[in-house]
């Protein structure tokens, strides 16, 4: 018997996945989303999609289930296709959870950038990435620097992380620090909107990129789409700008999505410059070249300040770093171990002995990530599991290198210092240049 609606799942990791069902299939009675998967990030699954989100088609919302229980999905639902909707994947990773879809007896789709984009009636600059960690954040702030002293009136509109209560979070917005609180923002959420907050810059994030949008174009002259991981933009930009990192050669070729953004890109920013390797510099400038001929390259470098150094030098250190620069993002070092080194400590402490409850469960998850403390917050309990492991920990200091002061939001009982970074441009062209015909 033919059925009426195609069945279909969507596998996600709260973002990517809600704003492709919001585009495509919440108002497409073609299909029927039965449910979607949650994965990479702690405590998004067994939830459910609200129905205030979800539309007509769904009165009752969609349920979120764990990943793991994929197959079983497939097969008691019945499922016809399973739609692969989340970031910061290798290709081979792809391909398993094609191979697991496929054998279980539905079929795999990936969907299309183009198709996804929401059009603006104002001019829009996205800033990507080709992996976690590359410098979006440094090269954002920089470019709504420019397009301000341009006289241009600048919102950001950043990649969801929806974590909490969706219906709530649907559209947000974040003018002061005290929106942070109010919005009940996990450690991640800060990290991205902070900087841009204290540099008065206006920020849009949520669930509903149509109606984030609307807002946003309420208050702009330019919108600058600030991504997340290495997904594409949901806008459709006008100027697109990929950052890549010479410290992971090779890389932007062979992670999904951030080999697209870098064949889409207009401004090509070689981070990094500074501190990596000139064969790997080598590397990435020639794969740009090879995939891109037609972008123009940008070098930079990601500069340190550090508050008081003397708090680091001939120390035992304690570094923490951003999260999902070391998780997903397979970084092996953040500004805190370039502070730490720069600046002579005595040791890195191994942060694993001193670990807690969700802090020891991010290491089993990760077990690369070695002597560093990634700043794992997603929701409160966490974020005292993090702060626990810190003061447990034997460090005679504490390097904080996450993109936000975390002395703000927990106790430290031990010396500690920050350290800030910024997006430098070496030599020409610069990202002024590569913007000046944009601007005008």
């Amino acid at each position: 018997m033919k059925k009426d609606r195609r069945r279909t799942i969507i596998m996600g990791a709260a973002g990517r996945d809600f704003h492709n069902f919001n585009t495509l299939y919440r108002d497409n009675a073609q299909f029927d989303v039965v449910a979607f998967t949650a994965t990479q990030i702690p405590n998004i699954d067994n939830r459910k999609y609200p129905a205030e989100l979800a539309g007509d088609l769904y009165p009752e919302g969609i349920p979120i289930k764990p990943e793991d229980e994929l197959e079983n999905l497939i097969r008691d639902g019945q499922i016809d296709e399973v739609i692969f909707s989340y970031s910061d994947v290798p290709y081979d990773y792809v391909m398993g959870r094609a191979a697991r879809v496929i054998a279980a007896g539905a079929d795999f789709r990936l969907l299309g950038a183009q198709e996804t984009m929401l059009s603006s009636g104002k001019p829009v600059v996205a800033v990507v990435a080709v992996r976690t960690g590359c410098g979006k954040s440094q090269t954002t702030r920089r470019v709504a620097q420019i397009l301000k002293d341009a006289g241009k009136k600048v919102v950001v509109v950043r990649h969801p992380m929806p974590y909490g209560d969706l219906a709530k979070q649907s559209v947000q917005r974040f003018s002061t620090l005290e929106d942070l609180a109010k919005n009940e923002c996990t450690i991640e959420e800060m990290e991205e909107y902070e900087p841009h907050i204290k540099e008065g810059t206006t920020v849009f994030a949520g669930v509903d990129y149509q109606a984030i949008l609307k807002e946003a174009e309420q208050e702009a002259d330019v919108i600058l789409w600030d991504g997340g991981n290495n997904d594409t933009p949901f806008y459709k930009p006008d100027r697109m700008i990929t950052v890549v990192d010479p410290h992971r050669p090779g890389h932007e070729l062979r992670y999904y999505p951030g080999e697209i953004n870098l064949r889409m890109a207009d401004i090509v920013v070689i981070n990094k410059v500074d501190t990596a390797k000139e064969e790997g510099i080598n590397q990435v400038r020639d794969n740009v070249r090879l995939v891109n001929p037609e972008a123009v390259i940008i070098e930079a470098e990601s500069p340190i300040s550090v508050e008081d150094p003397a708090v680091i030098s001939n120390q035992r250190v304690l570094v923490v770093e951003d999260g999902p620069t070391l998780t997903h993002g397979d970084m092996k070092f953040g500004a805190g171990t370039v502070a730490a080194e720069k600046f002579g400590a005595q040791e890195l402490v191994d942060p694993r002995p001193f670990a807690v409850n969700s802090i020891t469960a991010t290491y089993r998850d990760y077990p690369d990530i070695g002597v560093l403390l990634p700043a794992m917050g997603y929701g409160e309990a966490q974020i005292q599991d993090l702060e626990t492991t810190i003061n447990n920990s034997d460090a005679e200091a504490v390097i904080i290198g996450t993109p936000i002061d975390l002395r703000r939001i927990m106790n430290i009982d031990k010396p500690s210092t920050r350290v800030t970074y910024r997006l430098q441009e070496i030599g020409t062209p610069t990202l002024v240049e590569g913007l000046a015909d944009f601007i005008t």
